[in-house]
């Protein structure tokens, strides 16, 4: 089945240009377009895309606060946000409204379109710079805190596995590193991943990673550490 894509962009020229690259993938179809936050949340709910590509700062509502509107309902469609500025603000609170990935505009097509694909998958997507400066606050030890959608951490009902299994999702492996280091399919890791979002009440990877950090079940790399 072909992804239903909305690209929300106040810039006509870089919103067809997107447009443009992920209309020509065969397993992708662009459903919509919209030039602003309030017209994102009417097309979202209208056109019930897979997967949104917004920007952060447009007119009447911006990106951000169009994110956490339309990730609030059910069968809520995924968020790429996808921006200009490379500012710690930006990425901690598209995170909170819930997005699923974050990206540079500057990304290659072909890093633009596996994003899509990878939040389409359920998993999250966060550029370089992003991962860093995530990283960066916890060890510098300025907590920055995602709830939970239940609002309970509810830790010990993770299996000891699950628990592991967490603490690699939030060092950044994917589920085939997983299986890898574990030992088993990336079927089985993908069920635990899951299992471990619904116990807790999370909506993806990226809030996993951050409760990880937030619970202390990871820590930041040491100085000169391969990250």
């Amino acid at each position: 089945m072909s992804l239903k894509v909305l690209v929300v962009d106040d810039q006509g020229i870089v919103r067809a240009g997107f447009a443009a690259v992920i209309g020509a993938e065969e397993d992708m179809t662009v459903v919509g377009e919209a030039a602003d936050g309030a017209a994102a949340v009417r097309l979202a709910e209208e056109l019930a895309p897979d997967v949104v590509v917004m920007d952060v700062r447009m007119p009447e509502l911006d990106g951000i606060a169009a994110t956490r509107i339309i990730t609030g309902g059910e069968s809520a469609p995924r968020v790429l946000v996808l921006t200009t500025f490379d500012l710690d603000v930006y990425v901690f609170d598209a995170l909170r409204a819930g997005a699923s990935g974050f990206l540079l505009k500057d990304v290659h097509p072909s890093e633009l379109l596996q994003g899509i694909r990878v939040v389409a998958s359920g998993e999250s997507v966060l550029s370089p710079s992003a991962t860093r400066r995530l990283i960066g606050h916890y060890a510098s030890g300025t907590p920055t805190r995602v709830q939970a959608a239940s609002g309970h951490h509810e830790l010990d009902s993770l299996t000891a596995r699950e628990r592991f299994v967490l603490t690699l999702v939030a060092s950044g492996l994917t589920n085939m590193e997983i299986g890898a280091e574990l030992g088993i399919t990336v079927g089985t890791v993908k069920s635990h991943v899951n299992a471990l979002l619904r116990k807790l009440g999370l909506r993806d990877r990226v809030q996993a990673t951050i409760l990880a950090y937030d619970v202390g079940l990871a820590h930041p790399n040491p100085p000169g550490a391969h990250l």
